[in-house]
Parts: structure tokens; C-alpha cells; sequence
């Protein structure tokens, strides 16, 4: 709505995304072997003053030069945070005895994350209402300073070292990581599929909703629905991960199911899958940061953030092709098939707490 009333196309602004898009890219892997390198803590802090400058960019200097850039300051930020926390909270855990607390953590990070995004959809039309886009713009960018002052508070035991491994060092160190260890190379892979899959799917659940034949003024229940069921998964991560295997193929069927039964009721099998889905992408991440040495740990993380978003955009390409043809619940039906076949690769047990402190 911002870039439609500085007066830009609607070409214009999906220039605007697909700049966002590739900045994520280009940064995701490099971000997280900077990550290694220096403090993460402090790139933790950096990450969303970054952002801030870029929102402070559309709110007071409204143009397509500032959407611009504030979408590669945006980009840029993102990929600081991304395998940085996954990072340091495993590894402060694991200093503190406490490895085996990271799903449930940084499931609940998850789940909360998603809470914040009705609850300040909410406040925006408010907002909006009193002070217009410059209201909205000062509070995203004040947001953003609370968030760099709260990650200045989080414990970085490694951040003290007195110099950090080279740069080629730590990339050969992420590579060889992924080389020798199979049981890696099969959870990059399941982390990915799962994260990729399933956040590129809820992009489309309000779709899914409306094909169902409910009435519109209904569409947002479903989509709250949907969310609700995320973030349970993501408060319940850590449990009963044993039955993670069984659980994911129940899931993908729900959501086969649910979808292409083309009713309203449907939507109650897909909230679930989504549930699971968020439930076993933390669980998978544990068993990532498991197999993986604290040295290059970011880097490795950060692997599967780019590869979560080469399997979203295969996911978009997949969708607007097969949009041509079919409606939401087939589709939605044939993205299960993917999520079914990922179930089938455990990507084995968590190490013991010994083992992990050996790396």
C-alpha cells in the first residue's frame, strides 16, 4: 500500500520483491560464516538495526530509490539472523549442559514469532488510522531498536575469544562438515524440504480456504486456524520426538486429505499437518546443530537456510505452473508428496551430551 501511494507500478514493486529475494540469497551463506568469525551476538544486534534504517528509509524519504535499498538492508538483516541464533542459542545451551533444551527454546522462539505477526497486523489498522504511513513507519523502526536492545542481553560465551578463525578457514570447515558426515547432508536436506515446503504452502492457505467454498468473511478464521496450529507445534517441539518419523507421514496425509476434500472441515486436517510440520522442523534443526561443530556451526545452519529458500522458490515456480490446471486442494495434495517422502529419511538419533562436547 506504501509503494502504491508513492506512485509505483505493480512491475515496480515486484521489482521491489525480487531485490529482496536476491540480497537474501547472496547474503545467506555469508552471513553465517561471518557469523562464525566474529560475535554473534553482536551481528544478532546489528541484524535488525539494519532493518530499521531501511524502514527509516520508506518512512521520511518515500521513492523507489529508498524501497530499494531499504529492501537490500532488509534482505541483509534477515540473512544476519538466520543460523546466527540457531548458533548461539545451541551453543550457550550446550556450555551451560542444557543441549537438550534447544528444540523446546527455539520451537517456543518460533511460536511466539508467530503470535507477534496477527498481533501486530492488528495494531497496524489503528495505527494506520491515527497516524497514517509515518505512525506505522516509527513504530517498525522502534521495533527494530527493542530488538537489537533485547539481543544485546543474550549470553555470548564465544564472543569473548580473542581472534576468530579465517574466513577460507571456516568455509573449508562448513564444507568438510557437509562432506564427511552423511547423517549432516541427510538433515540439511529434511531441514530444508520441511522449512521450505511448508513456508511456501501458508502463503497460499488463504487460497485454499476460499476454494473450500466458504464464505470470504471466513477466510482469515482459517488462516488464524492454520497459524494457531503452527504455533502449537513449534510450544510442543522437543517431545516425543521418537514418533517424529510416524507423525510426519500422518501429517503430509492430513494435509493431502484435508485439502483436496474441497470442504471447509478440511481445514481442521490442514491446521494439524501444519502443527506437525512446525513441531519436526525444530526437532530436525536440534539434530542438525547435534551433528555439526561449533566452529563452523552458523555456516552450516546457514546452508540450510539457502536451501530452505531454493526449495520456497521451487515451491512458487511448481505452484504458479500447476495453477494453470488445478486448484489449491490438488495442489496442495501433491505438495504432500514431497513432505511424505522426506519423512522416510530419519536423519537418525541426537548425539549424547558427551559426544556433543567433543566437537
Amino acid at each position: 500500500m506504501l509503494f502504491a501511494k508513492a506512485g509505483l507500478s505493480a512491475a515496480a514493486i515486484s521489482s521491489l520483491f525480487i531485490i529482496w529475494s536476491v540480497t537474501s540469497f547472496a547474503l545467506e551463506i555469508p552471513s553465517g560464516v561471518w557469523a562464525d568469525i566474529f560475535s554473534r551476538r553482536s551481528l544478532l544486534v546489528i541484524a535488525p538495526l539494519v532493518k530499521g534504517v531501511g524502514f527509516a528509509l520508506w518512512t521520511f524519504a518515500p521513492s523507489y530509490l529508498a524501497f530499494a535499498l531499504g529492501f537490500v538492508l532488509w534482505g541483509a538483516g534477515g540473512a544476519l539472523r538466520s543460523g546466527t541464533l540457531q548458533a548461539l542459542v545451541y551453543e550457550e545451551l550446550t556450555r551451560t549442559g542444557a543441549s537438550d533444551a534447544y528444540p523446546r527454546v527455539i520451537g517456543r522462539t518460533h511460536a511466539m514469532g508467530m503470535l507477534a505477526v496477527p498481533a501486530a497486523t492488528a495494531l497496524a489498522g489503528p495505527v494506520l488510522a491515527v497516524g497514517g504511513y509515518s505512525a506505522v513507519g516509527v513504530a517498525s523502526v522502534v521495533a527494530c531498536l527493542c530488538c537489537a536492545v533485547v539481543a544485546r542481553t543474550l549470553p555470548d560465551s564465544r564472543g569473548r575469544a580473542e581472534r576468530g578463525p579465517a574466513y577460507r578457514q571456516v568455509v573449508r570447515d562448513g564444507l568438510a562438515e557437509i562432506r564427511r558426515a552423511p547423517s549432516v547432508r541427510r538433515s540439511l536436506l529434511i531441514v530444508s524440504v520441511l522449512m521450505g515446503v511448508a513456508g511456501a504452502l501458508d502463503e497460499y492457505v488463504p487460497l485454499l480456504a476460499r476454494s473450500t467454498g466458504a464464505p470470504a468473511s471466513a477466510t482469515p478464521f482459517f488462516v488464524l486456524l492454520v497459524t494457531a496450529g503452527m504455533t502449537a507445534g513449534g510450544w510442543l517441539a522437543g517431545r516425543g520426538t521418537r514418533w517424529t518419523v510416524p507423525i510426519l507421514m500422518v501429517a503430509a496425509g492430513c494435509l493431502a486429505l484435508g485439502a483436496a476434500s474441497g470442504r471447509a472441515a478440511g481445514m481442521v486436517l490442514v491446521a494439524l499437518a501444519f502443527c506437525a510440520f512446525e513441531w519436526a522442523t525444530s526437532n530436525a534443526d536440534a539434530r542438525l546443530q547435534d551433528q555439526i561443530g561449533d566452529e563452523s556451526r552458523a555456516t552450516v545452519t546457514s546452508v540450510a537456510g539457502f536451501g530452505t529458500d531454493v526449495v520456497g522458490v521451487v515451491i512458487y515456480a511448481a505452484y504458479a505452473l500447476g495453477s494453470t490446471w488445478a486448484g489449491p486442494g490438488p495442489l496442495f495434495a501433491v505438495a504432500a508428496v514431497p513432505l511424505l517422502l522426506v519423512a522416510a529419511m530419519p536423519a537418525g538419533e541426537r548425539p549424547e551430551p558427551e559426544q556433543v562436547a567433543e566437537r
